[in-house]
């Protein structure tokens, strides 16, 4: 079921998404050679829960940690470890959630440890924009598919693929809610966008093939060839003119990122 949110509804979920707007900023400037990806999981929920939030994620369906950390060719949904200690040009994708009065939002960046090589910041920059580049379809009255085909289309058109087993969401008070929003497609088909509707927009890109798999740890999905993947997400309101992004709050189209 899709819902639509009301002004106060709305007002809630703009609050979370600017309280995990910051904590990812944080987490951000904590990403550097040496770092275990634990560590950035404590520091996530310590920061959550100072702010009298909730992590989202948290013993979600079993998911035991707070963020996911997922690293070179890891899609999403890596687990934090002590072992998993970031060296010198790997990428690491770090996916976060939070609750804040029953309200959720979810976001998501891919950043480099320390030096990363051309084609590693290409593959940052090119997820990044095609998330930018489909909100021109996030709009009343545009079709769930047109978003697909928008990001599809951008990435592409720039040697990279687009991650089709996984895709974005609905949000509300449920972390996973209708409809889902893939990251390719036919434009033209699937659920109509209303004003008053939560969806979170999230570009999987890879430099190789689009495939993926699941680790044995039931979580961790990676590319089947190896090859780097990106990820870039924001949970956004669907408005009678731009879409409204929740988890970056005053990002105005024309202002440089």
């Amino acid at each position: 079921m899709i819902t639509i949110k009301n002004s106060v509804q709305i007002e809630k979920m703009r609050e979370a998404g600017a309280m995990l707007h910051d904590v990812l900023a944080q987490l951000k400037g904590k990403i550097e050679p040496g770092i275990t990806t634990k560590e950035l999981d404590r520091f996530a929920e310590k920061l959550i829960r100072s702010y009298g939030a909730i992590p989202s994620f948290l013993n979600y369906e079993g998911y035991p940690a707070s963020i996911c950390t997922s690293v070179d060719s890891q899609v999403v949904h890596g687990i934090p470890s002590d072992r998993t200690v970031l060296r010198e040009g790997q990428i690491v994708s770090v996916d976060a959630g939070l609750i804040l009065d029953g309200w959720q939002s979810d976001s998501a960046f891919t950043a480099g440890v320390g030096p990363i090589s051309a084609e590693a910041q290409r593959l940052i920059d090119v997820t990044e924009e095609s998330f930018f580049a489909a909100l021109e379809a996030a709009r009343e009255g545009y079709r769930i598919s047109d978003i697909g085909h928008a990001v599809q289309q951008y990435v592409e058109q720039r040697g990279f693929s687009t991650v089709r087993a996984l895709c974005g969401h609905g949000i509300g008070r449920e972390m996973h809610e209708e409809p889902s929003v893939p990251n390719y497609g036919i434009p033209g088909h699937g659920v109509r966008l209303r004003r008053g509707m939560t969806i979170c927009i999230e570009p999987m890109i890879a430099v190789g093939d689009y495939r993926v798999k699941t680790l044995r740890d039931g979580w961790t999905v990676v590319t089947t060839d190896g090859s780097l993947c990106s990820h870039y997400e924001h949970t956004l309101l669907i408005t009678d003119g731009e879409p409204e992004l929740l988890s970056l709050p005053g990002y105005h189209k024309e202002e440089t990122r």
